[in-house]
């Protein structure tokens, strides 16, 4: 009976260890699994779009102010969408109802930033997206109002500004979605928020519409319908 307890405590402590041996091994394999890291198929450069909206040239047509809009995306692994944005923006203001003042210009316009898909599964067809722009403009102006009585001297006065310089800086949040319609086309809104950092406006007063950014104020909401083909 001596040596049946040394034996027996012998194998107790052989079996375990194996069994913590066991354990530790199973712990270590799932731990590996679930911290692994998975490569994705999608390569880091994943193509670009061309897009062209669609509401600005819309407003042109219907109205006396609108913009001509193109942009170019890159893709980064389907998660971040570095963009340049390039636009024309034109008014043609005439006779203000309360004013009698006419507004003229035309001048280009640019925004650069970046997207981010929100969306959980960013190898979706669909995406939904916010990011952030810079954009910036520099123009001319020409302001001419109708002819007027001097409120002392009672004669007919006339008021007129021809190509004065202005420019404005202006930052925009983009909350937007993509909709694949088919093979490379996609369809998308897009929503601004636009706020402007700096400008250099006229002596006179604020300009009535700034290329790309609308009809002047300090903050305005706009909208974008796109038309966008990946390349």
């Amino acid at each position: 009976m001596t040596h049946q307890r040394p034996i027996c405590t012998y194998i107790s402590r052989l079996a375990l260890s194996l069994l913590l041996l066991a354990f530790t091994f199973a712990t270590a394999h799932a731990q590996s699994k679930l911290f692994a890291i998975q490569k994705d198929s999608v390569p880091l450069l994943n193509g670009f779009a061309l897009s062209f909206d669609l509401v600005g040239p819309a407003m042109h047509a219907m109205g006396d102010y609108g913009e001509y809009e193109a942009a170019i995306r890159v893709n980064l692994h389907n998660q971040y969408f570095p963009i340049v944005e390039v636009g024309y923006g034109m008014a043609n203001h005439r006779n203000d109802e309360v004013t009698g003042i006419s507004y003229k210009t035309q001048a280009p316009y640019f925004r650069i930033g970046c997207d981010m898909n929100l969306l959980k599964n960013k190898h979706a067809p669909h995406r939904l997206y916010g990011g952030l722009r810079y954009a910036f403009t520099a123009y001319n102006v020409d302001v001419s109002r109708n002819p007027q009585p001097d409120p002392i001297w009672g004669n007919m006065t006339v008021f007129s500004v021809n190509g004065r310089s202005c420019d404005q800086h202006w930052l925009e949040v983009v909350v937007g979605l993509d909709a694949k319609m088919w093979g490379p086309l996609h369809l998308g809104w897009a929503v601004r928020y636009k706020r402007r950092i700096a400008h250099r406006d006229l002596p006179e007063g604020n300009t009535w519409y700034i290329p790309g950014y609308g009809k002047c104020g300090d903050t305005r909401i706009g909208a974008n319908f796109n038309v966008i083909i990946d390349i």
